[in-house]
């Protein structure tokens, strides 16, 4: 899965924490993608949505931590848009025809953001 804590981020160099990160973003974004372009249909496609569902789950959760030594503003406003992410994604669980797009941007700009 794609938890890893902070503390276990920091014990490794910073760029291996933000690589673990990005490839788990890179993971969730490739399901995305395959499912908006019809290649994952049923629950191929659920369980992208819900892979995206499961990796801001586990960052918010690392976000919250007393010991996450990100700048408060900066946790906020992570655990904002994870928490739109995770509403998104629920919608499109709900709504099967419903577009990816805005998951996948959004999500993209925040792998992005880790380089």
């Amino acid at each position: 899965m794609y938890r890893f804590s902070y503390s276990e981020i920091l014990a490794d160099a910073p760029e291996t924490g933000r690589a673990r990160e990005r490839a788990a973003f890179d993971q969730a974004l490739t399901l995305l993608r395959d499912a908006e372009a019809g290649r994952l249909v049923g629950p191929e496609r659920t369980a992208a949505v819900g892979r995206v569902q499961d990796l801001w789950n586990a960052l918010i959760a690392d976000l919250l931590d007393p010991g996450n030594g990100l700048p408060e503003a900066l946790r906020d406003d992570l655990v904002s848009i994870g928490a739109w992410t995770i509403r998104e994604a629920g919608e499109a669980l709900r709504t099967p025809g419903r577009s990816l797009a805005a998951l996948i941007a959004v999500n993209a700009s925040i792998r992005d953001g880790l380089r």
